[in-house]
């Protein structure tokens, strides 16, 4: 019985215990490190291009929500710049996909201490809103917005179309972009959200 003292120390433990628990230990931080980055992240809901006129036009529907730490930074005066991007592809077997549509949406949020409210811009227009719940509520749909002619689809082709909703750390003060790339409270953002369309 001495030999297996010598293999099950005095605490009752083999020497292959302590390595599975590190393992087990090491899961569950990853697990937890997985969570805290989908807390940060942006969800394509829904999205479709329907026939208007002339045009072909986007709807979509995004979830999300803001960190306290770029609501900090927005009561500090930073602002903060999202990004709407859109494609609109035809696949070819023989050869690299077709590009027939490329859209992309700059929407720059600010928050004025003065008035306590938030506006949001995008080109020459621009909203205030009384929350960053309203924020998010207009950042999140997108409707009946242009993206391709309807002379520029053939129909009964069928195309790719591609989305997505990111913050774009590349416009923030110099110090944030340091601070962006360290932390993951400043990587908001959707995956490419990919259906296919028939015109």
């Amino acid at each position: 019985m001495s030999g297996a003292r010598a293999w099950f120390p005095a605490g009752g433990m083999s020497p292959t215990q302590p390595l599975l628990v590190r393992t087990v230990l090491l899961f569950a931080a990853l697990l937890l490190s997985v969570g805290v980055a989908r807390a940060d992240t942006i969800t394509v809901k829904s999205a479709e291009l329907l026939a208007e006129e002339d045009d072909y036009v986007l709807n979509a529907q995004f979830d999300f929500a803001f960190n306290p730490t770029l609501e900090e930074a927005l009561q500090k005066g930073v602002s903060l710049y999202f990004v709407l991007e859109f494609e609109l592809a035809r696949p070819r077997w023989y050869w690299v996909d077709e590009k027939v549509a490329q859209l992309s949406v700059q929407y720059r949020l600010t928050y004025t201490p003065l008035t306590r409210q938030y506006r949001l811009t995008s080109g020459l227009l621009s909203q205030q809103l009384d929350s960053l719940e309203e924020v998010q509520r207009v950042l999140a749909r997108v409707v009946s917005r242009p993206v391709v002619a309807r002379d520029a689809l053939t129909p009964g082709t069928r195309y790719i179309a591609s989305l997505r909703l990111r913050l774009d750390g590349t416009l923030l003060p110099k110090p944030f972009q340091v601070d962006a790339l360290a932390s993951r409270d400043w990587t908001l953002q959707s995956e490419w959200y990919r259906w296919s369309f028939t015109p």
